[in-house]
């Protein structure tokens, strides 16, 4: 049966239009009482032993399985299914940051090896695939990207720490440095958030993308001012934002009820004169620029030039309880570097730091409207990791994922849960029905940001595809709640991600014909023995895709469709499986991650 032969189904795309409209009783599976021990409490526990079998106590039902790894992978599979139940919640999370980092940059240099072929910009995708479904390597069999959690924890943080090479002409000839970057973002996932936040801040990408690069000390007879731009987004989106946070990351009000700014223009300047001196690791002269993608000096930091550095001024910083800069102020005469080193400092350790970052990770992996007792919980891990260790990334990715209100839906506000964008419902489809290509590369770089609306490091603005804050107009913002993936569900984009999809599951299958060595194709074998079982097939994918959440009315729906379709022919029945796929991974149900 072709794509475009499929009927129209209008209802489903007025249903995904309304997803976070309609009322929270609709879209909710009511949840049986929790035990006693709850899932939050069997996380806590030791892995079991590999040599016997798992404790009764330890036992992870495959549907909570798959909703932990719905949050911390590209989409479960069941080898991670079971994965899971042999390891526990935390085991899992251990053995996944033991694992080595899958770096893109390595495929662009191994791509370039083996073709012979200058790096294409549109490797940088192929290489962000390759590791977001994992499996084997096309360069290298003997090597299996395994890294899930971290290369997920990645593009979250590609999605705060945002740069991109969409609309510009200087990174989209960096493929080297703009996968570097990502790779940054990897390596830091899980170690510390201060150490992160200087590594973004001299990368040479970050340095072009929010023009940190070549910021020139004031000089009031050439009219130079040091650039604003990347001293307002790493304090706006990178750190502390806007207004002052209370730990739980509600706003902190002044006598009046109005939210306290976090800083002013003073502190804008001050940071704006703090990031000048920087350039290219190797330039001679201070304003250059490497063609070569490949050239060295884009995986390096940048390097300071004293004659460019704002050294005799003076720098109004952030001020906050505890600031150990008198006043803020971070005095005249320093080094470039050093005083890079005290602007930091005084960045990181500013209380909004952990309740910002915490609630937007929350966003990106759990939950877009998390109680503030779950954010009070993730910013107090980032302000210690319980060694007095402040902003230790796996101690804050431990406690989003293992926290009550993610892992037991006895803690979960009715509002609970948030809309799966579309590039990770492709990737959640390609995961689950073992998606590959014949010759282990793709050729998806043209169509996916027009059939998604998104693709990797390819955002609009710094301000990524969607704000963390924006609320669809409607119920959702009479409530007071967000929904910042529901910016991209624009009229376009609905009927072209729904299409788009339709188009992987019904035409790209292996075993189609006339399809390209390098298109992904959905593996469909596994499934065919369920066909004939319109129960099972529905139990199977209830699991694999909605983590076990599946209403009575879908399921009966569904159930109906499956029952009046033939079953005579193994092309009947193919069709039958890609039928449950596609209604499935365009349904409101599924589309709200819950």
């Amino acid at each position: 049966m072709a794509w475009a032969s499929v009927k129209p189904r209008l209802w489903l795309l007025l249903l995904v239009l309304g997803v976070v409209l309609l009322p929270q009783r609709w879209l909710r599976l009511p949840t049986p009482p929790p035990t006693a021990s709850g899932a939050a409490a069997s996380a806590s526990k030791p892995p079991p032993s590999k040599s016997g079998p798992m404790p009764a106590q330890l036992l992870i039902e495959d549907a909570a399985a798959a909703h932990f790894l719905a949050q911390g992978t590209f989409g479960p599979t069941w080898d991670d299914i079971t994965r899971v139940q042999q390891l526990g919640y935390e085991g899992w999370i251990d053995e996944q940051v033991s694992f080595p980092v899958s770096s893109q940059l390595r495929f662009l240099t191994a791509a370039s090896a083996a073709t012979g072929q200058d790096v294409r910009r549109d490797w940088r995708l192929d290489a962000w695939f390759v590791h977001a479904l994992g499996g084997r390597d096309p360069f290298d069999p003997q090597l299996q990207h395994r890294d899930q959690l971290r290369q997920r924890v990645a593009f979250a943080l590609s999605e705060i720490l945002v740069i991109s090479d969409a609309n510009s002409d200087l990174l989209g000839n960096a493929p080297h440095g703009v996968t570097d970057y990502y790779d940054t973002l990897a390596r830091g996932a899980f170690g510390n958030y201060r150490d992160l936040l200087k590594k973004v801040t001299l990368h040479p990408t970050m340095g072009l993308f929010l023009s940190m690069m070549q910021n020139q000390k004031p000089d009031a007879a050439r009219n130079i001012r040091p650039d604003e731009n990347y001293a307002r987004e790493i304090m706006q989106l990178f750190s502390v934002g806007l207004v002052r946070l209370n730990p739980d990351g509600t706003p902190m009000l002044d006598g009046n009820g109005r939210p306290i700014p976090t800083y002013g223009q003073e502190t804008v300047k001050g940071f704006a004169h703090v990031f000048t001196g920087w350039t290219f690791d190797g330039c001679r002269e201070f304003e250059c620029y490497y063609y070569d993608s490949d050239a060295p000096a884009w995986t390096r930091p940048m390097q300071n030039h004293a004659a460019y550095y704002a050294s005799a001024q003076s720098k109004q910083l952030l001020v906050y309880p505890g600031v150990s800069l008198a006043g803020g102020v971070l005095p005249a005469g320093g080094t470039g570097p050093a005083d890079l080193d005290a602007a930091l400092d005084n960045i990181f350790n500013h209380p909004n730091v952990g309740p910002f970052i915490g609630k937007q990770l929350i966003q990106r992996l759990v939950t877009s409207n998390p109680s503030p007792s779950y954010v009070a919980r993730v910013a107090a891990r980032f302000d210690n990791n319980g060694q007095g260790v402040r902003g230790d990334m796996k101690a804050v990715i431990k406690a989003i994922l293992l926290d009550p209100e993610a892992r037991d839906a006895a803690y979960r506000p009715s509002h609970f849960g948030k809309v799966r964008e579309p590039l990770l419902r492709l990737t959640h489809l390609w995961r689950a029905m073992k998606a590959r290509s014949r010759s282990g590369f793709m050729d998806e770089f043209w169509t996916i940001g027009y059939g998604m609306g998104q693709a990797p490091q390819s955002a609009p603005s710094v301000f990524n595809f969607f704000s963390p804050t924006y609320s669809p107009i409607g119920e959702p913002t009479q409530l007071g709640l967000v929904a910042p993936e529901m910016q991209l569900a624009t009229d376009f984009m609905l009927p072209s991600t729904e299409g788009y999809l339709g188009n992987k599951i019904y035409e790209v299958w292996l075993g189609a014909p006339d399809l390209s060595e390098h298109e992904i194709s959905v593996d469909l074998s596994a499934e065919m023995p369920f066909a004939t079982r319109p129960t099972d097939l529905i139990n199977r994918y209830n699991v694999l895709f909605l983590s076990g959440q599946m209403s009575t009315r879908m399921r009966s729906e569904l159930l109906a469709r499956l029952n009046e379709m033939p079953a005579a022919t193994e092309e009947d029945r193919r069709v039958r499986v890609q039928e449950m796929l596609y209604l499935i991974v365009n349904s409101p149900e599924y589309v709200v991650q819950k």
